[in-house]
């Protein structure tokens, strides 16, 4: 295969997806990791591709609105009544003994520390979340492995990405909701919830009712795959009624009540 021919197959599956490994073009592609990482580097330079850690991303259109990601220790503590909330309502789907992805972010955070002494396997790539469970939680803990990129706070190495197993749930935040599905402005936040979503039998979205006023430019999942969505009782009608016009199985959280529709 050519350069050119090669390039232009990279550009086509960025149209396709927001991120692509590297492993996973040299898969692709059929040439070596070496080659692949100059054809990025070249496609990069020319302003058709973002070079990113472990891989490349879509380039962003100037035009599109960017959800800011605020840092975890600053969003950790905000609105915490409703992640709590949400969190103790998302207990209420876990079945002891399981196994169960828990994704980074604060509203799944909460979750993971609500769920800390149970009798689980908890598998997370969260620093904040693995560092907690291993001085507080009693479950059994898996932690991924790699670099730690701390804006997402999770640790990650594409030579090391964890394919061989298979879990009951994945809990997953989001940084926006919207009818596209479950939005991230960060492409690695999207490479891990396409990664984990096709590993699970479920996949559990906990995301406050601040994040249907967001709208991040990369959508990491269509809501289809979601199998039920936990937010707090400051959802608005109007993103109700796109809920479930979009089949979408939900239930808000409401001072420890909760009403599911």
């Amino acid at each position: 295969m050519s350069d050119k021919s090669r390039h232009t197959r990279i550009e086509s599956l960025l149209m396709e997806r927001p991120f692509v490994s590297v492993n996973e073009l040299t898969d692709m592609l059929g040439v070596s990791a070496a080659t692949v990482r100059r054809d990025i580097d070249k496609l990069d330079d020319l302003g058709k591709v973002q070079k990113v850690y472990g891989g490349i991303a879509a380039v962003e259109s100037p035009h599109q609105h960017r959800a800011v990601a605020l840092p975890f220790s600053d969003n950790r503590d905000i609105a915490v009544d409703a992640k709590k909330a949400i969190a103790r309502e998302a207990g209420k789907l876990v079945r002891e003994g399981s196994l169960i992805v828990v994704h980074a972010g604060s509203t799944c955070f909460h979750f993971g520390v609500h769920v800390g002494n149970w009798n689980l396997r908890i598998l997370t790539h969260s620093m904040p979340l693995a560092a907690y469970l291993s001085e507080f939680g009693r479950c059994q803990l898996t932690v991924g492995s790699g670099d730690l990129h701390r804006d997402p706070g999770i640790l990650y190495d594409p030579n090391r990405e964890i394919s061989t197993f298979y879990a009951s749930q994945f809990f997953v935040g989001a940084l926006g909701i919207g009818p596209q599905g479950i939005l991230e402005s960060h492409p690695l936040l999207v490479h891990f919830v396409q990664h984990f979503s096709e590993r699970v039998n479920e996949v559990v979205l906990l995301v406050d009712s601040r994040k249907f006023k967001e709208a991040p430019p990369l959508v990491a999942l269509p809501l289809r795959r979601v199998a039920h969505l936990i937010t707090d009782d400051g959802l608005e009608d109007v993103e109700a009624k796109m809920l479930e016009d979009q089949g979408v199985r939900y239930t808000v959280a409401e001072n420890g009540r909760e009403k599911e529709l």
